[in-house]
């Protein structure tokens, strides 16, 4: 059997059962610091590759430019998520306007998929009917995108490993380089063999990258919206890590889901071990020993949470939502 965790009592003194670990805002400073400069330098990649793409007559410089516009816009919706944070809640959005990002991601993943879908039909018409393309054009413009791709990520990489936001941006630009590589390839090919066909048949490949990418983002922002558990959470060990606290006997009515991609938050209820008094000081023990494991293991700062008797009827693990009327009928 094993032994309950035991934790020094409450790491927040004046906690209430409503409670939220927000960032310094200091840290904040510094990541959007670091992902303006990461989205001012994949914007010039991007204009220089749908530019260069569009004076080379190359259908594979245009998809990868699409493919940049996705990184450009993955980056500055984490950073939309951080000045969304900072509006206060208000009485009608008591959230805030977290959800903005969310919102905006679904948007435009779906109009990304409708650019991969343009993509293939341009490329099926360039595969029967292969057009000239401008190599030299178009391997100065890849190699550029390349290089600024290389050096945005090495100045990202050293932060990738403590920041969730910045490894997403750091594998974004990660992604570009790859495809730069392949453009590069193309463009030699191009140059030495006159094989202009092989520009239509990387532009397929980008935009499969492109397609499955925002697909990703469609069911990324689909299961937020539908209050889905974060991927990043597992919800079985969460319900263990808090039963192996001192003074837990159980977890039951637990709800766990994303307010924005990086924001986890958590409600339940809390079965009391026989024993302790839950109408005195120790709740907010209890309570605080909860939020700094969930903080701390699992990253989630937002929690509502009921103690309740264990001498009580424990509930459902998964309570079920029913459909009521609000009232809106008139008496006669």
């Amino acid at each position: 059997m094993k032994s309950k965790k035991e934790k020094k009592c409450g790491f927040n003194s004046n906690l209430s059962t409503a409670s939220g670990i927000p960032k310094p805002p200091e840290i904040d400073a510094k990541l959007k610091g670091r992902l303006k400069i990461a989205v001012f330098f994949t914007a010039l990649i991007f204009f220089a590759e749908l530019i260069g793409g569009l004076l080379t007559n190359s259908l594979a410089l245009l998809s990868d430019s699409a493919h940049v516009f996705m990184d450009v816009l993955a980056l500055s919706l984490s950073l939309l998520a951080i000045y969304a944070s900072e509006r206060p809640p208000t009485s009608n959005r008591t959230f805030g306007l977290h959800r903005v990002e969310v919102l905006v991601a679904l948007i435009n993943g779906i109009s990304i998929v409708l650019m991969a879908l343009f993509i293939f039909y341009k490329a099926y018409f360039r595969l029967i009917n292969p057009e000239e393309v401008e190599s030299v054009g178009m391997l100065v413009v890849a190699l550029i995108g390349l290089i600024v791709n290389l050096g945005v990520a090495f100045y990202l990489m050293r932060y990738a490993k403590n920041d969730l936001n910045i490894k997403s941006a750091f594998l974004h630009v990660l992604g570009d380089a790859v495809a730069s590589v392949g453009v590069i390839i193309g463009a030699v090919v191009i140059y030495y063999t006159g094989y202009y066909a092989i520009d239509a048949m990387i532009s397929v490949f980008i935009g499969f990258i492109i397609f499955l990418g925002a697909t990703r983002i469609i069911g990324e922002a689909a299961h937020i919206l539908l209050e889905g558990v974060p991927k990043e959470v597992s919800l079985p060990r969460v319900v263990d890590d808090i039963t192996d606290l001192e003074g837990v006997a159980g977890v039951h009515s637990i709800h766990i889901w994303s307010i924005c991609h990086n924001v986890y938050a958590l409600s339940a209820h809390i079965e009391v071990t026989e024993g302790i008094d839950i109408s005195r000081n120790e709740q907010g023990c209890l309570i605080s020993d909860i939020n700094e494991m969930l903080a701390d293991t699992h990253h989630i700062t937002y929690t509502t949470l009921q103690l309740d008797c264990s001498r009580c009827e424990r509930g459902k693990l998964f309570r079920t939502m029913v459909h009521e009327d609000h009232g809106h009928g008139h008496s006669h």
